[in-house]
This record gives structure tokens, C-alpha cells and sequence, in this order.
């Protein structure tokens, strides 16, 4: 099957800094991989996102800030890991848009399955506050974009080694929105675990540091089940892949491979065939060490595209 891929070259014009982690190489590494393989893309220019779609997630005054301070040279700290550099806020309104017109041509018929290979990262941003890399909430954007086109039911599954604050602040007690994520405990941001008193349509599980990768897989399952009780009419997937064993920055102890990754794809996809048509989106959230980034996402795409 072809899987749409939305990119853009401009996206590499966010620069936090060379010492970053979140640097522009992490997109020519999934790139790359993806371009070296013999999956069939259909590659699709990510367009830059509408003011008004930033304002289904986001509160106008923080998309306004954004837009007003966005530096010509220079960088500009927006808290201690996330910076913005002259080509930052237009690499932020194509990662955004990117992922939503992703769920538009979705919905409309003109694609199954897409894979965006989007950055600056989405899922740690809040409503009204830039967190962890993220500027924009690429997929809770595009979860409500996905209900405004058509597609009421809309559930999103986080596998990043961090819990996806951001996007649980976004759609937390949303009608016919649900959000699932799997994190290590204890881990940054310091949310997410299923203690936590969270609104209905939100569930959390956890790992330890140093969890083997069938303790992972137990829980990613248990999640599942919560999603395929929801009966989605579309997935949307934060592929993060930081969990690697590789990783830099999720580098407390977790032991997936890419093998993992493909798995963790596959039992999405069974409850997408289910429930949604096979519909699935994803966007590229965290994964820092290059290789496995790279390898890891071809895994992941390629599970996407079976069935």
C-alpha cells in the first residue's frame, strides 16, 4: 500500500542550536532511511498551517505571541529546552499543517495512511505554553481537524519515551476524542502516570527504568484495549522513538529496538482495520540518537504500509 509522506524541506530551517538534540539532522536521518528503502511514498509537500486551525488547540493570544516574537537572527529561549532560530516559525506552521492536511486528505478519501516527517515535535506543547522542543501540538491539532472533516471519533496513541502533556491538555474532556500514552515513570515532564486524576477520555501507562521490552509490550497492549473499546474512526499516532536502547535522551534504561517499534505499528493497525478503515496518521515526535532514529521510523512506516 502507498503510505502519503508530508514533509518539507523548510522544517530544516529550525536550528535550537548545535548543541541541541533536537538538531535538523534528525529529519534527513528518517528521510534518508525512508528514501533508501523500496517502500512506496507518496511524497506530499506539508503546507504551512491557517492561524485559525492554531487556534483549535491553542489560545489566540499564545498563537499571536509566537508569531510576534519569532526571531530574524539570532535564537530566542522560549523555556530551558525549546529555542526558536529565524526558520523555526515557519518549520513549526508546516509541522503543524503537515500533520493536518494529513487528516483532511484522510478524510477525504485522497489517502489511507500517512507518515509525517515533521519537526519541530508537537506533543509536549500545551495550549498556551511551549514545552520540551514543541511549539505547535502538531497531532492534537489534527485530531480536532480530523473531527471538523468528517471524522467524529478520533484517537490518539503516544509511544514516546515522555508523556505527551501537550496533547492531553489539548484534548482532555473533548467529546469523541481519546488519548492513550505509554511512558517511562520516573521520566520528564513528570506526568502521566495513571494516578494522575485525568478527565475520562485519557489513559496513562507506565514503565520503570530498565523494563524489559515484554513489560512494555503488556502495557502498550492494556492500552490498546482502552482504544479499540473507543471504536475509532481514525488512529492518530505521536511516533516518538526515543524508548530505543540507543537513545541519548531516554537513555534511563529502556531496551526496545525497531523490531519494537514495528510491533507496537502492527497492533495499531489491527485496531484500525477494526474499527477505522485502516485510517491511520502518524507524526514524528521525539528519537535523538540518528541510526536508530532513522531505523526505527523505516520500521515503523513499514508496518504502516501491511494490509
Amino acid at each position: 500500500m502507498d503510505i502519503a509522506l508530508y514533509t518539507h524541506r523548510e522544517m530544516l530551517g529550525h536550528n535550537p542550536g548545535e548543541w541541541h538534540p533536537e538538531r535538523p539532522e534528525r529529519l534527513g536521518a528518517v528521510l534518508g532511511a525512508l528514501g533508501d528503502s523500496d517502500l512506496s511514498l507518496d511524497r506530499r509537500e506539508a503546507p504551512l498551517i491557517a492561524r485559525a486551525d492554531l487556534e483549535l488547540a491553542h489560545r489566540g493570544a499564545y498563537v499571536q505571541a509566537i508569531m510576534d516574537h519569532a526571531p530574524a537572527q539570532g535564537l530566542l529561549r522560549l523555556d530551558d529546552d525549546t529555542y526558536m532560530s529565524a526558520g523555526s516559525l515557519t518549520a513549526a506552521l508546516r509541522a503543524a499543517g503537515g500533520v493536518v492536511q494529513a487528516v483532511r486528505d484522510v478524510a477525504a478519501g485522497r489517502s489511507e495512511r500517512a507518515f509525517c516527517a515533521v519537526r519541530p515535535p508537537g506533543h509536549h506543547a500545551e495550549p498556551a505554553l511551549p514545552m520540551g522542543f514543541c511549539i505547535f501540538s502538531n497531532v492534537a491539532l489534527a485530531a480536532r481537524a480530523a473531527q471538523l472533516a468528517g471524522l467524529r471519533r478520533v484517537a490518539v496513541v503516544d509511544f514516546d519515551v515522555h508523556h505527551g502533556n501537550g496533547t492531553q491538555a489539548a484534548v482532555g474532556g473533548r467529546e469523541d476524542l481519546f488519548f492513550a500514552s505509554v511512558q517511562q515513570w520516573p521520566m520528564w515532564p513528570g506526568s502521566g502516570h495513571p494516578s494522575e486524576v485525568v478527565p475520562g477520555n485519557i489513559r496513562n501507562a507506565v514503565v520503570p527504568p530498565g523494563a524489559s521490552r515484554e513489560a512494555w509490550r503488556k502495557e502498550f497492549e492494556g492500552l490498546l484495549d482502552h482504544v479499540d473499546a473507543f471504536a475509532p474512526d481514525l488512529i492518530l499516532i505521536s511516533a516518538g522513538f526515543d524508548a530505543h536502547v540507543r537513545d541519548p535522551i531516554g537513555d534511563s534504561g529502556q531496551s526496545l529496538e525497531e523490531a519494537d517499534f514495528a510491533w507496537a505499528t502492527s497492533a495499531v493497525m489491527s485496531v484500525a482495520r477494526a474499527h477505522s478503515r485502516g485510517r491511520v496518521v502518524s507524526s514524528l515526535e521525539g528519537g535523538y540518537d540518528l541510526e536508530a532514529l532513522g531505523r526505527s521510523a523505516l520500521a515503523h512506516v513499514q508496518a504502516l504500509s501491511q494490509g
